[in-house]
């Protein structure tokens, strides 16, 4: 009896091993405060995953150094595909360049899965600040020198770093607030506490559509379908200026490849829905969908990009 009972307590234990992924709770780490684009990205999806992985898909926001905190919690949890991370270009190309100290190695620490959305970045300004142009933003910042100010999304993130950006090439400073992310940001714009920022389309279109806040301009190449009447930069004098989010899903390193396959097909699908893409459309966002080998591919690339970009730029933090 005693090894009948055995051996039916063994089969029982290596079905439980073999249960197929996932059994439990998936948990997306959004490495920034609720509200901003990121977050925006891991919400649109989390419900469409819960339905075609079968079990719950939350949202956790772990902000805080640019996108780092919640950036180690992912690198360091347990890889097998129940702490995963959507991250954009600040979390996995600029934020590592930025601290003395970085806490993790996206091209190391991370598989990729899949790139969510493309989204540009927009100027955004408060309405009080007495401008309509560029070009008179320039001139009231250079007339008001050490007052007009600016928020971010963080230190090293790619709000700030967009940003600097378009203060080097338009020969202007102003002075850096950063925040927990960009709708903490957002919220201090709306409330007139800061001048200026520079957001995604998706957190700050409302905003802007409602005149709440003022649109000055996008960082694209080309003008923004759903803002035709707000001009680029490189329109207004920044010839050649072109900025981007990209923003995706990672697993720790390590993380089996069969389970990569499998979020990898969900994310595929729910990107491919009518409802999200048109959803995401509407926030003036691109969606994605791409291989784990494209997205992996595109992150070293920037992340070399950026490494350029921040030491020229000399951004850095403790």
């Amino acid at each position: 009896m005693r090894k009948h009972s055995f051996a039916l307590l063994l089969m029982l234990a290596t079905g439980a091993f073999a249960q197929p992924y996932p059994t439990k709770t998936i948990r997306i780490v959004v490495p920034f405060a609720p509200g901003g684009n990121v977050d925006i990205n891991a919400r649109a999806v989390a419900p469409g995953l819960t339905e075609l992985l079968g079990q719950p898909v939350v949202v956790d926001n772990r902000a805080g150094a640019g996108g780092m905190i919640g950036g180690e919690i992912v690198a360091k949890s347990a890889p097998d595909g129940y702490t995963l991370l959507m991250a954009s270009n600040s979390v996995y190309s600029v934020a590592p360049h930025v601290f003395a100290k970085p806490l993790y190695n996206p091209i190391r620490d991370y598989a990729p899965i899949s790139g969510i959305s493309n989204v540009p970045f927009v100027l955004v300004l408060h309405p009080s600040v007495p401008v309509k142009t560029f070009k008179e933003f320039v001139a009231l910042v250079k007339s008001r020198p050490g007052q007009m100010t600016m928020a971010t999304a963080g230190t090293g993130t790619s709000n700030h770093l967009v940003g600097e950006l378009i203060q080097m090439n338009a020969g202007i400073r102003m002075t850096g607030v950063p925040y927990k992310g960009s709708g903490p940001a957002l919220i201090d714009l709306l409330g007139g506490q800061v001048d200026s920022h520079v957001d995604q389309l998706t957190a700050s279109m409302g905003y802007a559509r409602s005149g709440k806040i003022r649109a000055l301009a996008v960082t694209t190449d080309k003008r923004a379908p759903l803002l035709p009447d707000v001009p680029t930069l490189a329109e207004q004098g920044l010839k050649g200026f072109d900025a981007t989010t990209i923003t995706g899903l990672l697993a720790p390193a390590a993380t089996p490849r069969e389970i990569i396959d499998r979020v990898h097909g969900a994310i595929v699908k729910v990107t491919a829905q009518s409802t999200i893409r048109e959803r995401f459309a509407a926030l003036g966002a691109t969606t994605l969908g791409n291989t784990p080998a494209e997205f992996g591919e595109y992150i070293k690339q920037d992340y070399a990009k950026m490494q350029k970009v921040v030491k020229d730029a000399n951004i850095t933090a403790n």
